[in-house]
Formats: structure tokens, sequence, C-alpha cells
């Protein structure tokens, strides 16, 4: 079967909804980006990775994942613990990853799966299936015998399709997990690849969590994956995409907002206290009535510096402990 083209038509609600998803990732755009907002970037992998091990019923909740992913020790079974680190480790990989090129498929695969399966990083030894969050297998996938070829095709596609890459990346993931090319480990790498793809085309996509929005809507995520394969092609599974898609996105765009604006106040707090003439950093914090010098730091001092609003007296010592900052 060479030059395979996966089945699905482009409908006029696929392009309403792309047009839609444009018209939001414009209005991201306008708020500084989530590259200045490094809290919310951080905040947006957390929700991913929690949110994509969820639907694999991970029992760790959000906050036990924001732990482990700072250091901290966590209790809990001993596979989900190790879920969480294998799935920040490879969700860092989107930084490296050539999402056409089947190796890093492989290679990212094992940093997933590290621990938790004996073939992590290899092509599947047997037949498997894709069950739903209550246990039912709602997909058998095609043989073994044929994994191997159907994922090198279906690479093959992604690569040289004429396709939006909205509606192209909704297909790759519906097909990536109609496949089921490996033994474990299916539905987060076939989530982490539409990201990836997704990020290939806008980079702003690393930080964009849909994975949580098809965590609030599993039953649907599963039910539009049965109703594509029983139609014989992918048309609901890709519309269900485009609409978390662009769900995410409106939430991105409000959490971004929300917090922009928590920072622009607090930023416009230590403005009004400032002076021209060099002030330490305890006495600002004594007019501004804090007593964390950490979250001084994190909340008030780190985004005027960075937003050239304040100056040091020791520039080339940023922590030097007779360092002043004044109005600039």
């Amino acid at each position: 079967m060479e030059n395979y083209i996966p089945p699905f038509d482009i409908t006029n609600k696929m392009l309403e909804l792309t047009a839609e998803i444009m018209e939001s990732l414009g209005k991201l755009s306008h708020i500084n980006e989530l590259e200045k907002l490094p809290r919310l970037r951080k905040v947006s992998r957390v929700k991913s990775i929690h949110s994509s091990l969820a639907i694999e019923n991970n029992t760790l909740s959000y906050e036990q994942v924001t732990d482990i992913i700072n250091g901290k020790r966590v209790l809990g079974p001993q596979e989900d613990i190790i879920a969480v680190q294998n799935a920040f480790a490879a969700y860092k990989e989107l930084d490296n990853i050539d999402p056409y090129n089947i190796r890093d498929l492989y290679r990212v695969h094992g940093i997933m799966m590290k621990g938790l399966v004996q073939n992590a990083g290899s092509i599947r030894s047997g037949d498997v299936g894709v069950i739903d969050g209550n246990g039912n297998v709602i997909h058998a996938a095609p043989p073994v015998s044929m994994a191997r070829e159907l994922i090198g095709q279906l690479f093959d596609w992604v690569k040289a399709a004429d396709v939006h890459m909205l509606i192209r990346s909704s297909v790759f993931h519906y097909e990536f997990e109609f496949i089921h090319p490996f033994n474990d480990g299916n539905g987060r790498m076939g989530r982490l690849w539409q990201t990836s793809l997704l990020a290939s085309w806008k980079p702003i996509f690393k930080y964009i969590p849909i994975e949580s929005v098809i965590k609030d809507n599993q039953a649907e995520y599963y039910q539009a994956f049965q109703i594509s394969t029983s139609e014989g092609k992918s048309n609901a599974f890709v519309l269900f995409m485009l609409d978390v898609i662009k769900k995410a996105i409106t939430d991105i765009v409000n959490d971004s907002r929300v917090h922009y604006n928590h920072l622009n106040l607090q930023i416009n707090k230590l403005m009004s206290v400032m002076e021209s003439y060099p002030q330490s950093a305890w006495q600002i914090m004594d007019r501004l009535n804090l007593k964390s010098m950490a979250s001084f730091r994190k909340h008030y001092l780190i985004p005027a510096l960075e937003a050239g609003l304040i100056g040091m007296t020791i520039p080339d010592k940023p922590t030097s402990k007779n360092q002043m900052y004044y109005k600039v």
C-alpha cells in the first residue's frame, strides 16, 4: 500500500473550527504569549501530564503530580510515580522531537514507558486493543504483523500531506490509536505526538494543555474514536479534537489574561513605592509590607527587572548582598 492516505473528509465544520482556532491563537499572541509567563507555562505542563496519565487510570492527584515534578517525595503507587517522572521527561523532549522522524517516536516511547514495560521503545510483540476508562475493549488493533508497516505509512503520510496542521495532527492521532503500535502507552504517546506536531507548527502548543480538556470529556473522546472506527474514517474524531483544541486555547487565553493582569497589579504596586535613588530589597519589602524575600523576588522584583522597569546598582552580580534597586 504505497502512498497510503488515511480515510477522512475535510468538511465545512472542520474548516469553521479551524478558522475559530486560528482566531483564538491570534488573541493569545496579543497577551505577551506564554514564553513571558513562566509560572503559567509550568502549570500548563503539569496539567498536560496529570490529565494524560489520569486518562490511563493513574491515581495521583494534581498536587501529587506537581510535587513529583518539583522533586518532592510523594506517597502513592510506585508505578504511578514512575509514570509521572517518565511523562515529565518525555514532555521535556518536546524541544528536541522531530515529529516526522519515527526513530524519535520509539526513543520517546522508551522514555515514557521506562521501568513500566519490558520492551519500552519497541514495536509491540502481540495483539492489543483500545480500552476505555471503564476497562471495556472498544477496538481491536490490527495484527502485530501489520503494525510496523502501518505506523511507517502513517509517518510518511503526515510528513507529506498537504492538509492544515490542525486537521492533519488530529487525523494522525486517530490513526495512531487505531494502529496501537506499542504494547502499552499508546494513549499517552498519541496525545503527546499530536502536541508535538502542533508545536512544530506553532511552538505555543508546547504549553497548551489539550490533554486536560480531553480528560474532562473522556467519554466523548472514546465515543468519537468508536464512531470513526465504525464509519471507516476519522471525521468524528477530528471534529472532537478540533473542538478540544479550541476549548484548550480559550482556557489558556483566559488564564493568561488573569495571570498577566495579576502580574501587572503586582508590578504597579512595586513601582508605586520605588524611587529613582537606590533602595535595598528589605527597604522595598518594608514599604510593601511584605515578609517573604522569596515571594518578593518571584512576584515583584524579577518581573519588574525582566520588564526593564527597575535597575540594579551591581548588575554584574545580581545576587550580591550589597545589591540595591532603583526606578529606571
